[in-house]
């Protein structure tokens, strides 16, 4: 992805001037969509903290939710107010029902997603049925995660990988694409 340094700290300076006020501060700028036990403590969290340092508002469910909280109407609620997704798909992202139900609203809402495929390969990345789940929802899951395996994202292996540069590609890709929401460049 191209940088363009100059229109990304236009972006943050705006940005951070903008969200001085509470009440013009949305909820979320980007969610973050990933399997928890693959990485909550690793990739997801230090994405969240990364764009939080860049004065941008990431949703992750560990970090923005608290008891009493309901999931469903809460996560919901910021994938809808969201600008921007960021799928962080791992080896075990299919077989959690949230993980797709998040994804499959972020592609219904038409939001701009950034997939991060993190030790796995689009091609291994498959909906299963293992009966929790009506046909509807397995053929909503299936289109969603199809047309996610099918957007130019990022790969990492987090083994092999360099997490700096990693960090840094992925915040570059999450500037440029904010920036393309606002301006209306992108329209879904």
């Amino acid at each position: 992805m191209q940088r363009s340094p100059a229109l990304v700290r236009n972006f943050l300076r705006q940005g951070s001037n903008q969200f001085l006020t509470v009440k013009s501060r949305p909820p979320c700028d980007v969610f973050i969509n990933h399997r928890g036990i693959d990485t909550k403590r690793t990739v997801a969290g230090l994405l969240f903290y990364h764009f939080s340092r860049l004065n941008l508002h990431p949703f992750l469910d560990s970090k923005n939710m608290k008891p009493g909280d309901k999931l469903f109407d809460k996560i919901d609620g910021a994938i809808h107010k969201c600008k921007v997704g960021v799928a962080v798909f791992s080896p075990h992202y299919c077989e959690s029902y949230f993980c797709l139900h998040e994804l499959a609203l972020l592609m219904e809402s038409k939001k701009r997603v950034i997939p991060v495929f993190c030790n796995v390969k689009p091609s291994h990345l498959r909906v299963r049925d293992n009966g929790t789940c009506s046909a509807v929802e397995l053929q909503r899951f299936s289109w969603a995660l199809e047309e996610a395996k099918y957007t130019v994202g990022l790969t990492f292996d987090s083994s092999k990988g360099d997490w700096s540069e990693f960090l840094r590609e992925a915040s570059d890709a999450v500037l440029q694409n904010l920036v393309e929401v606002e301006e209306g460049v992108y329209r879904p």
